[in-house]
């Protein structure tokens, strides 16, 4: 037997020696580098090897390459019996005491904005309005022809609007659900649709490419403003829990005539001035008007005969103003430090 031979031999038994008597995988790692690293023993052997007979070298290196991985087979199987023995030692120093009461799960809850268009759907249903859902993805007819909108109107222009191509795009408003029930129900109509709409505006603490809106509009025989205003006291006053004193203003829809905005005297001032409503004492929460003749129209509905409002309002400007939310861009960014505020 040649004197590698030998070393290779001895190796093996120093080794294992060794390996029996770690007891911590910092002492184990300290054993792979002194035997199997870069300058350890059994690169040592693989030195001495270009020494021995040229006739014994391929079988002295086929001694070393196994001795090699004997040793790493034994190293890894030690290291998986250290490592489970620690992580059972960690666990028993852990002091449990049974008596204590158990950690309540966290509880999902409903988006503030889910909270809000509920909380406002609940009072329509109440009023006798039925809900009616429409199409993110709708035709040019649909979002804009349908209601009014002249073919150089600026909503139509490539800043405003998501084409998709053809005649697709995304929604602007949840106004695009008038023509679709009135193509498909008869008069009288009582039609609320709440929804997301999409515009191709900046994001900024007060706007945002998408955003939630909820559409309401009454069809019927001599329908008049005096409906339209007995409803928005009505709506208001249940959505802001008191009497509100309204204030409608002239204002210009392509899909109504007449058309308002719609103001409230400010919840947080009693119409003093502050800051939330920007020192006027009023604040902006819906539009509306009645419905313009073409509209009824488009959607089959004889203006001689029918009459109807419309009025649509944003839901994320509303729970901005309740809440006491400064920018809008915290409903869409998921934190759940945020949305914890609103159980």
């Amino acid at each position: 037997m040649s004197p590698l031979s030998d070393q290779i031999s001895q190796l093996r038994t120093f080794f294992m020696n060794e390996l029996r008597s770690t007891s911590s995988s910092k002492e184990l790692e300290d054993l792979k580098v002194k035997y199997l690293g870069r300058k350890g023993l059994i690169q040592s052997l693989m030195v001495e090897l270009k020494n021995a007979p040229v006739d014994q070298r391929p079988h002295l290196g086929k001694l070393i390459n196994d001795l090699k991985e004997e040793l790493i087979s034994h190293w890894d199987h030690t290291l998986l019996r250290l490592k489970e023995e620690e992580t059972l030692n960690a666990f028993a120093k852990e002091r449990i005491d049974a008596t204590l009461p158990g950690r309540r799960p966290f509880l999902g809850r409903s988006h503030p904005l889910a909270q809000m268009l509920e909380k406002i759907v609940d009072i329509l249903i109440g009023m006798g309005f039925s809900v009616q859902l429409g199409p993110d993805v709708d035709s040019d007819y649909y979002n804009f022809e349908g209601l009014n909108f002249a073919p150089d109107h600026p909503a139509r222009d490539m800043q405003d609007t998501f084409y998709l191509g053809g005649d697709l795009l995304l929604r602007t408003h949840t106004s695009n659900v008038q023509v679709h029930a009135m193509e498909n129900f008869e008069p009288p109509l009582r039609i609320v649709a709440p929804g997301r709409a999409f515009r191709n505006e900046d994001i900024s603490s007060r706007s945002h490419v998408f955003f939630h809106q909820i559409e309401g509009f009454y069809i019927d025989k001599d329908v008049s403003f005096a409906d339209l205003f007995a409803t928005m006291d009505e709506f208001l006053s249940k959505l802001l829990g008191e009497k509100v004193q309204t204030r409608f203003r002239p204002s210009y829809f392509p899909f109504v005539e007449p058309g308002v905005e719609v103001d409230v005297r400010c919840t947080a001032c009693k119409g003093e001035g502050c800051r939330i409503c920007k020192r006027t004492g009023w604040l902006e929460v819906l539009g509306a008007g009645m419905i313009h003749p073409k509209v009824l129209q488009k959607g089959k509905i004889d203006p001689e005969v029918y009459s109807g409002y419309a009025w649509g309002m944003g839901i994320e400007r509303l729970a901005m103003l309740q809440m006491g939310v400064s920018d809008i861009r915290s409903f869409t960014q998921n934190d759940l430090r945020f949305l914890s505020q609103f159980p």
